[in-house]
């Protein structure tokens, strides 16, 4: 199969990488890319936003090459791969008479293009689309036991890469409901399945936290038409930059002649139609809706074949994309290009050895910046860093790891907005200033539970059973803990916070046993400064910010 694609095509995949290479050795890393290192230095079956497999990919990585290239090395390969399986997806015999036009597509379409060099989830999601939509068409050729079984692994590769990934899965199967009836579509579930257990099994360990952050935990605002509604149209022009009119002209005139080109339809459409749903309930983020790149790629190219006309035009616009998109690219390296404009990867290397600069080789506590923290570790070669999250902010991979543990009882530099006391800061280039001061000896219980059993709380009420949970190894003083009620909106956002002083159920409690429960009575103030949505029960400890202990509880 691979042998039949003509040398030309090989000479400018060999050009896309070679460039993608360049470019990721000498761009910085942006914050996901650092968070998602992050990961990589502990391999698990799971994290707190995403499952594994970007981390895998960086780890792997790794063993390449250090610096940027050792995260991104990976996404080079695959999104080189990803080209190799989209050209075997198009049938169109034509094809081989339009490899330039071919790249011109591809490289044209913005995300995809940036998606060949950052390593984010959605870098192995493309990857993975294009693998499960040809396991898919050679699937309806020939269904048998080696086509199931591979087909099952591609959709556990999908949902290894992230949650999203479940649509293109769903949709593809509202194409052809038949498969149902089909016993290689459901051994291809079972692999999947199977495949997937692990990372069940650590959804279950971790109490499903990551599922139940993204569907019931996430803050959010009010609807906004512009915000959301419109935002999402934008985000559908902007992933492809000036060719989007004949990118969805080539969509609406393609027809579902087939069952493959029918479940390209239905992904597609089923995407755009999910997250315009969507946009009226939260904004839809650009990359979310980039998983559609993937069969408009085919549907768009196999459509350009048989209309000169559309080939003409989005040749010339796709001209126009590529020269701004690799002038964009260059000022992802070298910022002056992009004027006074400063994105995540300039200057980073600029203010991580300035602030090391002043606190030498101690540990760092960034309060809440799960992205500053492990780009602080990333640039200074490897000295521990955690993010504090308080109540103002959200859980995320550092309020579930270890990493507090290695700042635990150290001298550490504490870097936050809350201070008013700093010794020192640090201005970044883009005017963001770090506040900063020396803690001699850092303790935080930030995995401290607060559990209040009713399904919802009335402001002002007396009574009610709080059980504070302890998970770690050693006992904790209730003097250095402060409690404290904090007043959300309809939307989970942080709004006021009042004391609280809960009473121990039983008489001469002084602290929390070591991997044990206490129960306490707490009353609920009222709260008359705004609407509330929500409760949450939380902890200051040692004069640090109250954190995240409880869980949002409605208010009646």
């Amino acid at each position: 199969m691979l042998a039949k694609i003509p040398k030309q095509f090989y000479y400018f995949l060999a050009a896309y990488f070679i460039l993608n290479l360049i470019q990721s050795a000498l761009t910085e890393l942006i914050f996901d890319e650092a968070y998602y290192w992050y990961y990589s230095q502990k391999l698990a079956w799971g994290y707190f936003d995403h499952p594994p497999m970007v981390a895998f990919l960086i780890k792997l990585s790794s063993f390449f090459f250090n610096g940027e290239l050792g995260v991104r090395f990976l996404s080079c390969v695959i999104s080189a791969a990803n080209l190799i399986v989209l050209w075997l997806l198009i049938d169109n015999p034509k094809k081989k008479n339009h490899i330039p036009h071919f790249f011109l597509l591809v490289f044209s379409m913005t995300l995809l293009n940036a998606y060949g060099f950052f390593t984010l989830p959605d870098t192995p999601l493309l990857f993975f689309t294009s693998c499960f939509l040809l396991t898919y068409k050679y699937f309806l050729k020939t269904p048998r036991l080696t086509s199931g079984i591979l087909l099952g692994v591609c959709m556990a590769a999908l949902m290894y890469s992230k949650y999203h990934a479940v649509l293109v899965i769903v949709f593809v199967l509202f194409s052809n409901l038949s498969l149902v009836k089909n016993r290689y579509a459901w051994l291809s579930v079972g692999v999947a399945l199977l495949c997937y257990s692990p990372h069940f099994y650590w959804l279950f360990e971790n109490d499903f936290v990551s599922i139940k952050y993204h569907l019931y935990e996430r803050p959010n605002d009010a609807y906004n038409f512009e915000k959301y509604t419109l935002g999402f149209f934008v985000n559908l022009i902007a992933i492809f930059g000036l060719t989007f009119p004949f990118i969805y002209y080539a969509l609406l005139k393609t027809k579902g002649k087939d069952l493959f080109n029918r479940a390209l339809l239905f992904l597609t459409y089923g995407v755009i139609l999910f997250f315009f749903i969507s946009s009226f309930n939260r904004r839809v983020q650009t990359q979310w809706i980039i998983v559609i790149c993937i069969p408009l790629a085919i549907l768009v190219f196999n459509y350009m074949l048989t209309n000169k006309g559309t080939m003409k035009w989005i040749v010339r616009l796709g001209i126009v994309n590529a020269v701004l998109i690799l002038y964009l690219r260059a000022g992802l390296i070298y910022q002056p290009l992009l004027f006074n404009f400063y994105y995540e990867s300039h200057g980073n290397k600029e203010w991580v050895n300035g602030i090391k600069d002043e606190v030498g080789e101690i540990p760092v506590v960034f309060e809440n910046s799960y992205r500053n923290a492990p780009m602080y570790e990333f640039y200074t070669g490897g000295i521990p860093t955690f993010s504090l999250n308080n109540v103002m902010y959200r859980k995320n991979q550092y309020s579930i790891d270890s990493s507090e543990e290695r700042v635990r009882g150290k001298k550490v530099a504490y870097l936050s907005k809350y201070i008013n006391d700093n010794s020192f800061s640090y201005t970044k280039s883009d005017g963001w200033t770090y506040k900063g001061k020396y803690i001699g000896d850092f303790n935080s219980f930030r995995k401290l539970e607060c559990l209040l059993e009713e399904d919802n709380i009335k402001l002002g009420t007396s009574g009610y059973n709080l059980k504070v949970v302890n998970p770690y190894d050693f006992n904790i003083e209730l003097s250095k803990l402060k409690f404290s009620v904090a007043y959300l909106t309809p939307y989970k956002n942080t709004i006021g916070l009042k004391s609280v002083k809960p009473s121990p159920a039983k008489e001469g409690i002084a602290f929390l046993p070591k991997n044990d429960t206490v129960n306490f009575t707490l009353d609920i103030p009222p709260f008359k400064k705004q609407k509330v949505g929500y409760v949450r029960i939380v902890i200051s400890e040692n004069g640090l910010y109250p954190g995240l202990n409880g869980k949002p509880i409605p208010v009646e």
